[in-house]
């Protein structure tokens, strides 16, 4: 099944999709991590990219209701041709919740 996330002005069909609360350390406040799969075509790595590379997200999951603003806690992809025409690639990450 896959689930409708918004990083800034970017939809994601992610896959995979996971929503945790995580405790901050040192406290007793909780804050979201999600993490999901997804797919990236040669066609259109270059936005993906400069997009990931900002590190400073508006995320939302409108299933959910879930917005807040998040950074990178985890990225993966399983190919880095993906400047030669006709690749896709899977990529994984994990975008947790900024506190400040």
């Amino acid at each position: 099944m896959e689930t409708a996330v918004w990083i800034d002005d970017k939809q994601i069909e992610a896959t995979d999709f996971r929503n945790e609360h995580v405790q901050l350390s040192g406290t007793e406040n909780k804050i979201n991590k999600i993490s999901f799969s997804f797919k990236v075509n040669s066609e259109e790595y270059h936005d993906v990219a400069v997009l990931l590379y900002k590190n400073d997200f508006e995320v939302r999951v409108p299933d959910l209701k879930l917005e807040f603003p998040a950074t990178i806690h985890n990225y993966a992809t399983d190919r880095t041709d993906l400047y030669q025409e006709g690749q896709i690639a899977d990529y994984y990450l994990e975008l947790i919740e900024k506190t400040n």
